[in-house]
């Protein structure tokens, strides 16, 4: 028997409980037939300022993640988003996909996760070599994200990031930032801008950047969900967030 809500599609998902935007991005992208299910990983807002910090939190992310999987799985969801950023880049190309593989065996259902969702886009969107990255992180972060990148054999010709402090403070990163962000970054004329941090509120602002920009720019909300349904045959085109949603 379908669920009276999610007959077409029900998506489980996790993230930090600190992060405020995951969700109601998510929740935003769902065309009708289509729900989303939340779970959350303790997460202390606690200061991520020297490299050791940011590793201990980074393994807390990583420790808590199969506890949050355990507990959506028991509404049945039919795939995962999984709504953790950095953990999907942490482990380089290799080690950073095998975390999907692994969710997928254990749990026996598909998974989209930043690291897979993004290679994706980026194949969909015959994006060939030079990107430029926003991230919310400390230097440590973004190198591990850089090395991901180029490990997949992207250029990465430019990365802003907003060097945030803690964890909850990710998500106040205001739209009038993000812009200042976007317009740094492209000034070196990148194939595509690509955002990580699923706590920036960026799936709708990424879109309209797009258009202006006429290059992609990929925010990885968006990214994640739109694979999770394309992965699932939900093929709807989804309007406002750009045109991964509308037109692959």
């Amino acid at each position: 028997m379908n669920d009276s809500l999610g007959y077409r599609l029900k998506i489980g998902t996790i993230a930090p409980s600190t992060n405020t935007i995951v969700q109601p991005e998510f929740y935003s992208m769902q065309p009708f037939g289509v729900t989303t299910h939340m779970s959350r990983i303790i997460t202390p807002n606690v200061s991520l300022k020297s490299d050791e910090d940011f590793t201990a939190h980074i393994e807390r992310m990583k420790s808590g993640m199969n506890a949050a999987i355990d507990r959506v799985m028991t509404c049945k969801p039919d795939c995962l988003a999984n709504g953790l950023s950095l953990e999907a880049f942490w482990d380089g190309l290799e080690g950073s996909l095998n975390i999907v593989k692994k969710i997928e065996h254990d749990y026996g259902i598909k998974c989209s996760m930043g690291n897979n969702a993004i290679l994706e886009a980026l194949k969909v969107l015959e994006i060939k070599s030079k990107i430029s990255i926003i991230t919310p992180h400390k230097p440590l972060g973004d190198k591990k994200v850089k090395e991901f990148f180029t490990e997949a054999g992207y250029e990465v010709i430019d990365l802003y990031s907003f060097n945030i402090n803690k964890p909850a403070e990710i998500c106040h990163v205001s739209k009038a930032q993000l812009i200042k962000a976007i317009k740094i970054v492209s000034k070196k004329s990148p194939e595509a801008v690509i955002q990580v941090g699923t706590g920036l509120s960026m799936a709708a602002l990424a879109a309209n950047a797009w258009e202006w920009l006429g290059i992609p720019v990929i925010a990885i909300n968006t990214s994640i969900f739109w694979h999770a349904l394309r992965m699932n045959n939900i093929n709807d085109k989804i309007y406002g967030f750009g045109p991964l949603l509308e037109n692959y």
